[in-house]
């Protein structure tokens, strides 16, 4: 590996500061350096290297680094779907699920990296479609989770649920979260969804607000095709994707979503799943020894 590839979350100084030092120490390594031309004049730091497009960052590098949180990284991963180069992310938000590599370590991360001493996890995205009526409006991806929620009018959306194409449920709420096992301990999680392995080939379907108790979280294959029919939405509707928002719904609208590509992330070799839960959830309770 010597072809890095950098981006990093726009206009934070920490972030802009670790960028000079990472550059440097890879040229140092023989490494040539690519960063994320797409973050433009956001960035308000320069370096001298060569700037390329993210959305062709993933036919250039053998190895993306990103310098931030999980929003950052999952800015950048979408454009890596279906491609075998790995992504590490350094942390530098808060809880730092995907980036999970501390700023005190990165550098002997990267180096084990580029040695070859490198632990990937392949995780899945999830593809969605907006259909209105025999008209595809557009499509899209995400790592985390696809959302269905009302407008920022705070007035209820109905909305159906089908699953290869078998009645599931009807719901009045607030919104429904579809969640990747990466996308788990995200907002799937803060809405009282479960946590999913990642070796797990699952999604879960987590409501948000429903107006009866009984609709609870469940847990679907991933190879299932889900079909959400939006039936009543009098204030709009949206879908989003990892949070950013993909397009405005009208009443009658249909959100079809299946499996997608994968991603490849980094972790450190010895980085434990379990491990990660206890320390960054606070968990209680260690372990006893006799």
């Amino acid at each position: 590996m010597n072809r890095i590839g950098i981006s990093l979350k726009p206009n934070d100084a920490r972030a802009c500061a670790l960028l000079h030092e990472l550059h440097d120490w890879l040229v140092q390594r023989g490494c040539s350096v690519y960063v994320d031309q797409s973050l433009g004049s956001e960035v308000s730091c320069t370096v001298a290297c060569e700037r390329v497009l993210l959305a062709d960052m993933a036919r250039t590098v053998d190895l993306m680094i990103v310098l931030g949180g999980d929003g950052t990284l999952l800015r950048v991963a979408r454009h890596f779907i279906n491609s075998d180069r790995p992504i590490v992310g350094i942390n530098l938000g808060r809880l730092g699920f995907l980036t999970d590599t501390p700023i005190g370590s990165m550098f002997e991360v990267i180096d084990d990296i580029l040695l070859g001493n490198l632990k990937t996890i392949r995780h899945f995205s999830l593809h969605a479609e907006v259909w209105r009526g025999a008209r595809k409006l557009v499509e899209g991806s995400a790592m985390n989770d696809v959302v269905l929620e009302r407008s920022a009018v705070p007035r209820m959306i109905a909305f159906e649920m089908a699953v290869e194409g078998q009645f599931v449920f009807r719901m009045r709420g607030d919104a429904l979260i579809l969640a990747t096992p990466a996308g788990s301990t995200a907002y799937a999680l803060s809405a009282g969804g479960p946590i999913v392995h990642p070796a797990v080939n699952a999604i879960s379907v987590v409501p948000v607000c429903p107006h009866t108790l009984s609709n609870r979280p469940i847990v679907i294959s991933a190879d299932n095709a889900v079909e959400l029919n939006l039936v009543e939405s009098l204030h709009g509707a949206a879908v989003n994707l990892d949070g950013e928002e993909l397009l405005q719904l009208q009443q009658g609208d249909h959100v079809r979503i299946h499996k997608g590509g994968s991603i490849s992330l980094v972790y450190e070799p010895d980085r434990h799943y379990f491990e990660v839960l206890r320390s960054k959830l606070h968990w209680a309770g260690q372990l006893e020894v006799d």
